[in-house]
């Protein structure tokens, strides 16, 4: 197998959740660029349109579909969609995540709750539903979670208070060692990805409020660009990572050394 082969994903199809902007859309792109169909999902149309929109002007083709994945009929009408238009799923990305700033002492308990359901049970019910069709298949197939460094130190305290983030991203990581584990036999490999401080909307107050100091903490004395997520995301889909499973890569510029 040639290098070229190796990073290829010519003809494999990738389900992308939050795809419509961020990293989902950067992963989505990415996939789109080493030859994949791709399917991005997520709760806002308008996201999803603009995404596509995009992929057209540079004359590359995503099917979007409208779903929540905290909802099993959204979930299920993703994997369906998927389905009707390529025949079989490939690659999961599970990239729909939410977060919520505010002292823990202070959080109610239905921002926890929300959290916790989109950035748990909606990876959770999606990589089932997908390893359901993978599992029967017997092909095999790619799972690759979006953590956070959040998940692996206390966060950033001091920026923001985010534990129902933080304690749903460690959840993230705990959960793809162990679907690894259990999937692993029938070559369903389970990845994660862990990323820094990146220009994201999500983090945007964030890194307006505190950027010099994240910035001193990284010992690349920079911030990350989303297209750096293209490589690893690549990686962790292509041939080339065959024998790795149940691992989260860190992509942070050295920030949690």
């Amino acid at each position: 197998m040639t290098v070229q082969d190796l990073f290829s994903l010519d003809g494999k199809v990738a389900l992308v959740t939050g795809g419509g902007r961020g990293i989902g859309h950067t992963i989505a792109a990415a996939y789109l660029e080493a030859g994949a169909h791709v399917v991005i999902t997520g709760r806002r149309k308008e996201y999803l349109d603009a995404a596509v929109a995009a992929f057209t002007d540079r004359g590359l083709e995503c099917l979007a579909v409208v779903a929540d994945v905290t909802q099993p009929a959204g979930v299920t009408h993703s994997v369906a969609q998927a389905l009707d238009r390529y025949g079989a799923i490939d690659i999961l990305v599970n990239n729909a995540g939410q977060t919520w700033g505010q002292a823990t002492e202070n959080l109610p308990l239905e921002r926890w709750q929300a959290v916790l359901d989109v950035n748990l049970t909606g990876l959770f019910l999606m990589a089932q539903a997908v390893g359901r069709h993978m599992l029967a298949r017997g092909q095999g197939g790619r799972i690759i979670n979006i953590a956070s460094i959040a998940g692996l130190t206390a966060g950033e305290p001091k920026a923001a208070k985010t534990i129902a983030y933080n304690t749903s991203k460690a959840g993230v990581i705990a959960f793809t060692r162990t679907l690894a584990r259990e999937w692993g036999r029938h070559q369903v490999l389970v990845n994660a990805i862990a990323p820094g401080w990146f220009p994201t909307r999500m983090a945007a107050a964030t890194i307006h409020a505190h950027r010099e100091r994240l910035e001193d903490r990284t010992a690349l004395g920079r911030l990350g660009q989303l297209d750096e997520l293209k490589g690893v995301a690549i990686f962790l889909a292509a041939p080339a990572s065959s024998y790795i499973t149940g691992q989260t890569i860190v992509v942070d510029g050295g920030l949690t050394l």
